[in-house]
């Protein structure tokens, strides 16, 4: 019986008795292959008892009704396991993971869509908060080139830009733009209250610290260069 060379679809032949069963064949491979999402790919014996249409892409070491069919879409159509082997370019949804999955032609590898994502969480959950947020003992950001930089943008002077260090979620220093175009490092001994510790002008360098006394004693702010009056015992 002639196929089409893509899906392999049985094609209807001149003057053939019973067109409808080859008409109908064609239709259920059709519809086991189009917009196509299996229940997983862990599987590699075939449930007991299937529903009508569901579609696996079948594990290796494939047994019992699908022994052979390892890296195939097996789907369970008018009562019968069928087969459909994949060709370069098919793309698939795996729905126990809701991850995508691409075939290059040997096998399926997941597709990362990270354009214009709302949230990415990597080890972790990001929310509205933190649209991306990162679990991890070190994270790295490498050169491209020669150079790296990282950029931390704010809207207007009046807004903040910085980093903020935090223990178990509450924040003891924040050093960056805070409310104004100067430079800040604060300190807080409960995330709560806050204390000035460095203060760098923007217009003329100049650095204050205002809860620090050149001697190590009373308070006194320093309205000279840091190299001019940082003296410590």
């Amino acid at each position: 019986m002639p196929i089409t060379p893509l899906l392999g679809l049985p094609l209807l032949e001149a003057a053939q008795a019973q067109k409808h069963v080859t008409h109908n064949e064609a239709l259920l491979l059709v519809d086991a292959g189009l917009q196509l999402s299996v229940i997983n790919r862990t599987t590699s014996a075939p449930p007991v008892t299937p529903a009508e249409g569901d579609r696996y892409l079948v594990a290796g070491g494939a047994t019992g009704a699908w022994a052979g069919h390892s890296g195939k879409i097996a789907s369970f159509e008018a009562a019968v396991w069928r087969f459909a082997a994949p060709r370069e370019g098919w793309r698939l949804w795996v729905e126990d993971e809701d991850v995508f999955l691409i075939f290059n032609g040997t096998l399926w590898r997941t597709i990362e869509i990270l354009q214009n994502m709302a949230l990415l969480g990597v080890n972790t959950t990001a929310d509205t908060g933190n649209r991306l947020a990162v679990a991890s003992p070190a994270v790295l950001f490498n050169h491209a080139g020669t150079d790296h930089r990282l950029k931390i943008n704010k809207q207007a002077s009046g807004n903040t830009a910085s980093l903020l260090y935090q223990t178990n979620f509450s924040g003891r220093t924040e050093m960056g733009l805070s409310g104004d175009d100067d430079f800040h490092v604060k300190v807080s001994p409960d995330g709560s209250s806050w204390f000035e510790a460095i203060q760098i002008n923007r217009t003329t360098g100049a650095v204050t610290m205002p809860n620090t006394a050149p001697g190590g004693g009373s308070t006194h702010n320093w309205g000279k260069s840091l190299a001019q009056n940082l003296i410590l015992p």
